[in-house]
């Protein structure tokens, strides 16, 4: 499928309209949660990556699956234990004879890495150099092996879940790999008729099925189509305003920022609010964002990427508390 011109208003509409049947099938299985669900294709659209943060029994794992299965990609599930070597996700050499010679080879047997969209379960239960080897496969998309480097496939898209209540016995990413992910976005409790529906769409005699509605080159040419959208100059300055705000000690800097935080967003913050702010447009059938699509992305995208101080952890001032006053909310 060719790549559609952004400017084109029938590629929009097509993009508005499979905005809406991944939403359909997800919405099978998935009750509520249409902020998560449309923050998670936004991040696939963009290229990006997601962490999900929510307490046990929220269907984070569910979520994507379900997105997982209406994608015709292919899809691993890699469950994070402290046991869990860097070779069980990215591969591993073993040793085999050549029928033809006899003699005896090494040969590369790839990982669950090798995906299009993978789950990467309670993430932050595994150690360090097991969670560096995801983090880089991310960012590098390929894996190295023995001095040889093997492509991951496109489009290639890492979701991972993290349990913010249980911290015995997990590893918390670094901020620096925190960064690698796009979005950071938490799941909340559903609202009293939404857990009247999940608990009456589960506990029936038949399950919800998901069809693919959304191919491979049909999601290639739509995160093409992201690329090509024309942004405003004063939305990106909008965009790198709102993350030079966050670095305390700097000139732009609020008097709540310089007291409440150690370090600011980078200027990775700054592309992800645009390309997010690209996606909104789109599943809007906009053909260019606006300042309000940039406030939107605003706190998952920063969130990961500001470090409050003691003073705010003493004050109970939270990264979001933070962001909501950049954004005078």
């Amino acid at each position: 499928m060719a790549a559609p011109a952004s400017s084109d208003p029938a590629a929009v509409d097509a993009l508005h309209d499979a905005y809406d049947r991944l939403r359909r099938e997800i919405g099978k299985v998935i009750v509520g949660q249409d902020e998560i669900v449309r923050g998670v294709i936004v991040c696939l659209l963009a290229r990006g990556h997601c962490l999900l943060v929510g307490v046990p029994g929220l269907a984070k794992t569910l979520l994507i699956r379900s997105l997982a299965s209406a994608l015709d990609l292919k899809f691993s599930r890699i469950q994070f234990t402290p046991d869990l070597m860097p070779s069980d996700i990215t591969g591993t050499e073993i040793i085999e004879e050549d029928r033809d010679t006899g003699r005896r080879v090494f040969r590369f047997v790839r990982g669950p890495i090798f995906a299009n969209v993978v789950l990467a379960d309670e993430i932050n239960r595994t150690p360090p150099k097991t969670q560096a080897a995801l983090l880089e496969a991310m960012q590098e998309h390929h894996v190295t092996a023995s001095g040889e480097t093997f492509p991951l496939e496109a489009p290639f898209f890492v979701l991972a879940t993290q349990n913010p209540i249980e911290q015995e016995g997990t590893y918390p990413l670094p901020e620096a790999q925190l960064d690698r992910f796009m979005l950071n976005l938490w799941l909340d409790y559903p609202s009293f008729r939404e857990e009247v529906d999940v608990v009456r769409s589960t506990t029936g005699a038949r399950a919800a099925e998901i069809a693919p509605v959304l191919g491979h080159e049909e999601l290639l040419a739509y995160q093409s189509l992201v690329r090509e959208v024309p942004v405003a100059d004063n939305v990106i300055e909008h965009a790198v305003r709102l993350v030079t705000k966050t670095r305390p000690g700097r000139e732009s800097a609020p008097e709540h920022v310089n007291a409440y935080l150690s370090y600011g967003a980078g200027p990775r913050a700054s592309q992800y609010l645009i390309l997010g702010a690209k996606a909104n447009a789109l599943l809007d059938g906009r053909l260019t964002p606006l300042v309000e699509d940039v406030d939107r992305m605003a706190i998952p995208v920063l969130r990961h990427r500001i470090v409050p101080n003691f003073n705010a952890e003493a004050e109970g001032v939270s990264a979001v508390d933070i962001i909501n006053r950049l954004l005078d909310r």
